[in-house]
């Protein structure tokens, strides 16, 4: 099984860039893991709700352009599902388990998730129920994925 972490926005700052290639790092002994990040629509800062709205679905457009139907989509979303990071490699497992080659893991943009991608989505969960930057939202995604197979494989990080 391979894994993608797709964030709709560009993970720019060095800080937040260093710290999301250091847990890909770290995950690459568990799995083959790729960062793909930029698939953000500009906006106007004075964006109305119908070019927020729009830029939702240019986003979720190419999103979903290069996802194929046997793979599993993970979206993280306010509106998710919380869970722990037991549950999550609990999920995890479960997806290697089904023989799924390629699992994606989605952070929206700024405007958020259009429904259209959320849809979609196997699995809808959410990181917690505070706000983060974007970029920070990419890395406490990359930790709770490196957590998870940790657990998985019994390596003490967790504790």
């Amino acid at each position: 099984m391979e894994l993608r972490l797709i964030s709709v926005g560009k993970v720019r700052e060095k800080f937040y860039r260093q710290g999301v290639e250091e847990y890909i790092k770290r995950l690459r002994p568990y799995i083959k893991v790729t960062l793909l990040d930029g698939l953000d629509y500009r906006i106007s800062p004075r964006a109305r709700e119908a070019e927020l709205a729009e830029a939702r679905r240019k986003e979720a457009d190419k999103v979903l352009s290069i996802i194929k139907s046997s793979e599993v989509l993970i979206v993280l979303d306010q509106k998710g599902r919380s869970a722990t990071s037991e549950e999550l490699a609990v999920l995890l497992e479960r997806c290697r388990q089904q023989g799924k080659t390629r699992l994606n893991l989605v952070i929206g943009g700024p405007t958020g998730v259009s429904a259209r991608l959320k849809d979609r989505a196997d699995y809808l969960l959410s990181l917690s129920q505070l706000t983060f930057p974007h970029q920070l939202a990419v890395l406490i995604a990359a930790e709770q994925l490196y957590r998870a197979f940790t657990i998985l494989h019994f390596h003490p990080y967790h504790k």
